[in-house]
């Protein structure tokens, strides 16, 4: 027996584990996937028919066998039909990976840092004053067909801008606002609502839309509710809500300064930036 074990041990050549590696990994992002989507309830019902088809070919079950093969011919179709969506999302995140527009690559430190002062200023005005907000900040993902479907506008971006726009008054204020690198790019984008039942009742659309387009992008979104002025961020289709200043601009930061060394610089640029305003 430890004989057997050893001479399988040498058999095994390094692109056999090279080969393993790959197909667990694909294993676990696949049932991470499924956890992740409506496909958990699907998935538990392919392994009853699988089941079954593998009992109707140990006893000899010749018609429950044909029906179950025809049935999984069928339902392959109807998988790629009912859960487009889905699969959508995962291959636009499969393919997005490890390509960088460089659009914060472009940016001084010093321009960084306006950037993200200014987005924290806006949102702290939006917060206190209840305006309803809906930023897009485009990274590796463009959001060409997004933009598309708003005004472009592709101006400096300042607070009286961003304050400007979402002004209930304003012809632009109804969509989103997306960012490109420090300029304000677009207004008035629609944005593809999440077809999530579980994220809350008490979410209206501004939310939806956010979190939709967290789903098919790497977007960072920030919304603002127009009810309770309540700042919420959604990422890689996640929704986190209640965020105080501090951790939105800690979150800005991440996307904006790659660099931990840089960020020490953020304290002398807020004191010069307190020193303008006096």
């Amino acid at each position: 027996m430890l004989e057997d074990l050893m001479g399988l041990l040498i058999s095994i050549r390094v692109t056999d584990i090279i080969d393993i590696i790959i197909v667990a990994f694909l294993l676990y992002k696949l049932l991470e996937f499924i956890k992740e989507t409506r496909a958990q309830q699907l998935f538990r019902g392919i392994l009853l028919i699988v089941a079954a088809f593998i009992a109707s070919e140990a006893l000899d079950l010749s018609l429950l066998n044909w029906l179950l093969t025809s049935l999984v011919t069928v339902g392959l179709i109807a998988v790629v039909i009912v859960f487009q969506p889905e699969i959508r999302r995962a291959l636009e995140q499969l393919g997005r990976r490890g390509f960088i527009t460089g659009t914060f690559r472009n940016l001084s430190k010093e321009e960084s840092y306006a950037t993200v002062h200014i987005l924290v200023d806006a949102v702290d005005d939006f917060s206190s004053t209840r305006t309803g907000a809906l930023i897009a900040i485009e990274q590796e993902t463009t959001l060409a067909d997004i933009i598309e479907t708003g005004v472009v506008i592709d101006g400096e971006m300042s607070v009286r801008l961003l304050g400007n726009l979402f002004y209930e008054g304003s012809p632009l204020h109804d969509g989103a606002v997306i960012i490109r690198g420090n300029k304000v790019y677009a207004a008035s984008c629609v944005l593809p609502l999440t077809s999530r039942q579980n994220i809350g009742k008490n979410l209206g659309t501004r939310h939806r839309a956010g979190l939709g387009l967290s789903e098919v992008s790497d977007a960072f979104i920030i919304i603002v509710s127009e009810e309770t002025g309540a700042i919420s961020v959604a990422r890689n289709g996640e929704l986190s809500r209640f965020l105080d200043l501090k951790s939105l601009e800690k979150m800005l930061l991440d996307i904006y300064i790659t660099s931990d060394d840089d960020r020490g610089l953020l304290s002398r640029f807020k004191t010069k930036k307190g020193t303008e305003k006096k």
